[in-house]
């Protein structure tokens, strides 16, 4: 087989579309994912936020998306060859760029989620705000923006009980 011919059967494909804005929006992270089906998984995540589902978790966002198993999304959030924390400075370099200078108003929020079991990292009895008493669940610390009448996420924090801690943490 000529070796050209051969280069070019292993060309890496095109990322399979979804809904235009959500192409455009993604495209700015392309570059941090080292692979097609990375990247393609991170725009299913976002077309599965957005999408009309009661529940916002792996199988129903695969669902949504016409994803034949959400393991695919499973091993994107836990094992993929790309860093939280670039995406996360590339996302608020890309809100900074879009407020050209204004000023917004930051919101610092605490959540508390119920949850039962025990399978999720960091879940513990402890004090949740948004039901007022001790229950088992998960808390994090929010900081959005606001700008005129658009609220959006600018960061956020678990909140690791002491019991929970892992060696890293």
């Amino acid at each position: 087989m000529d070796v050209e011919l051969q280069i070019l059967k292993h060309l890496a494909r095109e990322a399979q579309p979804t809904v235009s804005f959500i192409d455009e929006y993604c495209s700015g992270y392309k570059d941090l994912f080292p692979e097609v089906r990375s990247y393609e998984c991170f725009k299913y995540l976002h077309l599965g936020i957005i999408a009309p589902i009661k529940r916002k978790s792996l199988p129903e966002i695969a669902k949504v998306t016409g994803i034949n198993s959400a393991q695919s999304l499973h091993h994107f959030l836990a094992q993929s060859p790309w860093s939280v924390i670039e995406i996360r400075e590339r996302r608020l370099s890309k809100t900074l760029l879009a407020l050209k200078g204004k000023k917004i108003i930051v919101i610092i929020d605490e959540t508390g989620d119920r949850k039962k079991g025990k399978k999720t990292d960091y879940v513990a009895r402890q004090y949740l705000g948004n039901i007022g008493k001790i229950d088992n669940g998960i808390v994090s610390v929010n900081a959005y923006g606001v700008y005129e009448h658009l609220t959006f996420p600018l960061m956020f924090k678990i909140f690791k009980p002491k019991g929970t801690l892992k060696p890293n943490d």
